[in-house]
């Protein structure tokens, strides 16, 4: 049929998200098609995960220079043995020709008036993350040609990211606003920000790193790396401090919200102002 049919149960809403994915842009001309697959629909999924949702369908469009069958063998082998792992069904798309592009919308079902939301935030929320920051920036500088010890875990963060489902999921009776780390954690916490009209203050010692990303950082001096770096897919959530107490998976509180518009940065007992725009298409 021309259109897929879904059926939202009673007392749920469905949340909607597409995301696309174009060569030598969003990935490397010679991206492994496996990892671009399970990529691809993993940070669908991260934006389902960062309202709480739990993933259902995607439809897939996939614009194609040519016809290989042996990439597109690998590419959904890597895109459907992840749909597998969250039970999503591919219920539709569309296939045409030119530049290799690649897009999914994905939807998901969240009790209504539950969503995690970017407008929620409230002075005196602690700030958490998932995870752990920068390793997938690390791994977007190994492949531009830095060279470390131990190249695999940031390569493997880089290439397939893993979708924080189960964690979104649980975070709904708890979290007040949420989004996941896509662009950088200072340009994403910034919408937050925004959306709710308030600053925070985050503590760089408190950030969770790698050994990696720290041995990075000695090396380099480039102390703003994962806070700027994208492609992390871990969640950034607000938290009141009663119900912070809850929590018992594996999160790392790393900031206050303030009354005081802006982000500010605590290193070493020194407090100042901290802008990062992220990563921008159009800039």
């Amino acid at each position: 049929d021309d259109c897929a049919l879904l059926s939202i149960p009673e007392g749920y809403s469905l949340a909607v998200t597409t995301d696309t994915m174009v060569e030598n842009v969003h990935f490397f001309a010679d991206a492994d098609p496996e990892q671009l697959g399970h990529k691809l629909l993993a940070v669908n999924l991260s934006d389902l995960a960062s309202m709480g949702a739990k993933p259902v369908s995607v439809m897939l469009a996939l614009t194609l220079p040519h016809i290989d069958k042996n990439w597109l063998s690998a590419f959904s082998k890597g895109f459907l043995t992840l749909a597998e792992q969250y039970s999503v069904d591919l219920i539709g798309g569309d296939t045409t020709s030119g530049p290799l592009t690649l897009t999914v919308q994905a939807m998901g079902l969240v009790p209504k008036n539950k969503a995690l939301l970017r407008s929620a935030a409230k002075p005196g929320d602690f700030i958490y993350v998932t995870g752990f920051l920068g390793d997938a920036g690390l791994g977007l500088k190994i492949k531009q040609g830095y060279s470390c010890k131990k190249p695999q875990l940031a390569l493997e963060r880089f290439n397939k990211p893993n979708p924080q489902v189960e964690a979104g999921m649980e975070l709904i009776e708890v979290a007040a606003a949420c989004i996941d780390i896509s662009d950088g954690l200072a340009s994403d916490l910034g919408h937050i920000l925004e959306q709710s009209s308030v600053g925070a203050c985050l503590d760089w010692d408190a950030l969770p790193l790698s050994g990696s990303v720290v041995d990075y950082i000695n090396e380099t001096g480039d102390w703003t790396m994962p806070l700027t770096a994208g492609d992390d897919y871990e969640l950034c959530f607000t938290i009141s401090e009663d119900k912070a107490l809850t929590l018992t998976g594996s999160y790392t509180k790393i900031g206050v919200i303030e009354e005081s518009l802006g982000l500010r940065l605590s290193k070493a007992g020194i407090i100042q102002p901290f802008s990062s725009r992220g990563y921008e298409h159009f800039s």
